[in-house]
């Protein structure tokens, strides 16, 4: 796998997993419940969000529930990869297990909504395209790589069990 870029869909603090995946939607299928996706705090989120896209957050994201409809909402629009200062470790091990990339970076209050970044996940590096800046964060290692390239930790193993 190559650096991930894509546009930054960013968000602050303390975004739980009740603004990510609002219970009111959590009797609907995946698919139908994905166009409420962070509504109560962006009502536009789902229509803005595209495959590329990078959600970026900043301190404590996906605290609350340790439902998966969270990370598999975000997943559902096009979301493969979540930067964030810190997460709830339930919803960071979820992301991980729906081959979702989580990437812990202490910067993240220096990127902004719409800017293109650019990861470099083996050397531990952000690039932000439109700031000209570089952030560290953390390195990912290759068994976790691993599973995010095959979409998740239950076709990892279906293809490492055989």
């Amino acid at each position: 796998m190559k650096n991930i870029k894509g546009r930054s869909l960013k968000y602050g603090d303390n975004i739980n997993t009740d603004i990510i995946s609002p219970p009111a939607y959590m009797e609907l299928s995946i698919k139908e419940a994905s166009k409420y996706t962070m509504s109560p705090i962006d009502i536009n989120f789902s229509k803005v969000c595209a495959p590329t896209d990078i959600f970026v957050a900043e301190k404590n994201l996906g605290s609350g529930s340790s439902r998966e409809t969270a990370p598999l909402m975000l997943k559902e629009l096009g979301i493969k990869t979540i930067i964030a200062k810190s997460f709830a470790r339930i919803f960071y091990r979820n992301c991980i297990n729906l081959g979702i990339l989580a990437i812990q970076c202490e910067e993240t209050d220096k990127i902004d909504m719409f800017d293109i970044i650019e990861i470099d996940y083996l050397n531990g590096i952000i690039f932000n395209i439109n700031k000209n800046e570089q952030y560290i964060c953390e390195k990912i290692p290759k068994h976790i790589m691993e599973f995010v390239e095959k979409d998740g930790l239950i076709n990892y193993l279906k293809e490492n069990l055989k």
